[in-house]
């Protein structure tokens, strides 16, 4: 028989779960449970586990009280209630509903988002058959069921068979059936301090329940570390890895899949063995986030794994092709670990031997104590009991802070948000400009992110964790663009000039890092004139001549002070010159002016005495006596 990929790669996990259960036989999958007391009507009064249901909000440290109702139709809660014209919501004054339903023919979780839907606080799901109880699941691998299983706000819980005919039996008869709801000692409580751990994965192409691991680290994040930060709780990151059977070590599957021949696995993340990345590079990168947490704890700063973990999924996607060792060193080099430490820790991952870290993980997820097996990804377990509910940030908080004892919860358990700004550290790892005081570290209640910023209406571009620049002529006003600049004795300069660097006049150099002044003097760039005498200055030069003479800047030449005074002496007398022959002139007019007007006047007497002129009248004659 001929296997062909597909069926290889379900063989292939099919191996490498058995091998994984097969080595486990102490082990057992354990079902968390919560109390459910009956408190009406008498004659059933009593107390009866429930298995925690693996979706929507237990209300961890706390219980609810309600009014059990068995609806009339739709027993098993498949089809919405609004089909059949029926709400659950409570009115006031009455107790909240919680649904009964039967099991079968449709997701565990779907029932329960009809329930919510139509009003109901609470659902218990009666099961079909006589068992022990079992821990009701989502569907795996559903992107259709995701859209409600996120949106469930309700906890939920399973009640065997024979419990669940009661309840019916009491409601078919009238009877008011009161129930409370108690998840107060779900989580043990023994003292101040929580240990919690979460079992998670670096693989981001696993469907929908990586989509919610992600997002749920980066929206726990900042709670995380003020627990941690603060003494109240010890974190612990796990991961879970398979090993391949001896008589596949050396198949081509194994060793896509596996590191150390075999010892360590992870299913391909793109179920391909022929194209993109491979189920060994999953282990590396998970092997790596386990030595980032050992050296940061080491070093006294566990929190720093919430920062890498967070920083890697923006970073370092399998989708962008950046999942991989280079981009995961930019990373550690952003938040300042030790890198070659973390090298150190991670070991050989081609050496046919075990790696002391990975065989302590392998260990770690067979069941201890109270609790059970480890199987399924993501998986939160809090004082060595497994956390049942949704993974959303405040449903586990509450689930955490269930774990202290009664009056030693810290405050971050007693307020409705948790306020961090971990720009504060280490700029939280983002680019930043320390001369300017600018920073691409932005706080918000999730956690910091890192985009570039903007600053005076101008906006810098980058990957917010190792660049953000400006470009334009904008560049400028931002600390001269990152362009050179200094100042002495009064004097600035900057080689900031329409956004692009160059070194200005009379400097030399990149203009980035570095301009040096060029000696003027000694590079015969200027004063070469005989008598000129050079001077070099900072940024420029002066020059000066030899004795009485002058230096003319434009022109680099030197002129005698005395031929200046020579030529002002002469253009003085010409001056004065023309002032005098423009006077003359003058006063000739008005002398020949006069001396026509003067003899005129003479001739006009003179002609008067012979004949008389017509503008004159009649000169009388004399009479002789």
């Amino acid at each position: 028989m001929v296997l062909k990929g597909s069926a290889l790669i379900d063989l292939l996990v099919i191996f490498l779960y058995l091998a994984t259960h097969n080595s486990v036989v102490v082990g057992r999958f354990v079902v968390e449970k919560n109390s459910l007391r009956v408190t009406s009507p008498e004659r059933i009064r009593g107390t009866h586990d429930s298995a925690i249901g693996n979706f929507g909000i237990p209300q961890y440290g706390g219980s609810m009280a309600g009014a059990v109702v068995f609806p009339k139709e739709n027993h098993k809660g498949c089809r919405s209630f609004d089909d059949f014209g029926i709400s659950y919501k409570s009115k006031p004054g009455s107790l909240p509903a919680f649904l009964l339903l039967d099991r079968g023919d449709c997701f565990f979780a779907l029932k329960v988002w009809n329930a919510q839907k139509a009003g109901a606080s609470a659902v218990l799901v009666a099961d079909d058959i006589e068992e022990a109880l079992i821990t009701m699941d989502t569907p795996a691998e559903d992107i259709s069921s995701a859209k409600y299983i996120e949106n469930i706000t309700i906890p939920s819980a399973l009640i065997d068979k024979s419990f669940g005919e009661t309840l019916k039996k009491a409601i078919s008869s009238g009877d008011m059936v009161n129930v409370n709801l108690d998840w107060r000692e779900a989580v043990p409580h023994p003292d101040d301090r929580v240990e919690y751990e979460l079992w998670t994965n670096s693989n981001d192409e696993c469907g929908v329940k990586c989509d919610m691991l992600m997002e749920f680290v980066k929206d726990f994040k900042g709670a995380a570390q003020i627990l941690e930060k603060g003494g109240y709780s010890q974190f612990t990151p796990h991961y879970i890895t398979w090993y391949c059977p001896q008589a596949f070590t050396l198949s081509r599957q194994c060793k896509s899949q596996c590191i150390n021949r075999g010892r360590y696995c992870a299913p391909d993340p793109e179920q391909d063995f022929s194209s993109g990345y491979e189920g060994k590079d999953v282990v590396l990168e998970n092997l790596r986030q386990l030595c980032v947490f050992r050296v940061a704890n080491e070093s006294r700063r566990p929190w720093v794994w919430w920062d890498y973990v967070t920083d890697f999924q923006i970073r370092c996607p399998m989708k962008e092709k950046k999942y991989n060792k280079e981009c995961a060193n930019s990373v550690i080099k952003s938040l300042g670990l030790n890198a070659k430490m973390i090298e150190k820790c991670m070991g050989d991952p081609n050496v046919d031997s075990d790696n002391p870290v990975l065989k302590e993980e392998q260990d770690a997820q067979v069941g201890k104590g109270s609790r059970g097996d480890v199987t399924i990804l993501p998986t939160l377990v809090v004082n060595n009991r497994q956390y049942r509910g949704k993974l959303e940030k405040g449903a586990v908080l509450k689930a955490i802070c269930s774990g202290f004892e009664e009056t030693t919860e810290p405050a971050v358990c007693l307020s409705g948000d948790v306020e961090t700004n971990e720009c504060l550290d280490n700029n939280g790892g983002c680019w930043q400009d320390k001369s300017a005081n600018i920073t691409a570290c932005k706080d918000t209640f999730r956690g910091r992110v890192c985009e570039c910023p903007l600053v005076d209406g101008v906006q810098f571009t980058g990957d917010g964790y190792n660049s953000c620049e400006v470009s334009g002529a904008g560049r400028c006003k931002i600390n001269n663009g990152g362009c050179w600049h200094e100042s002495r004795n009064g004097h600035a300069f900057s080689a900031c000039m329409d956004g692009n660097c160059h070194c200005p006049p009379g400097f030399k150099g990149d203009g980035v890092k570095s301009c040096e002044d060029i000696d003027e003097c000694k590079e015969k760039k200027a004063c070469q004139c005989r008598e000129c005498s050079c001077k070099d200055t900072w940024g420029s030069y002066d020059c000066t001549c030899s004795g009485d003479l002058l230096y003319i800047r434009d022109h680099d030449t030197c002129i005698s002070k005395g031929a200046t005074e020579v030529r002002s002496a002469w253009a003085a007398v010409w001056i004065i010159l023309i002032g005098l022959a423009m006077a003359a002139g003058g006063a000739y007019l008005v002398y020949k002016y006069r001396l026509r007007s003067y003899m005129d006047s003479e001739i006009r007497a003179i002609m008067a005495q012979y004949m008389p002129l017509d503008s004159q009248a009649e000169v009388p004659n004399h009479v002789s006596e």
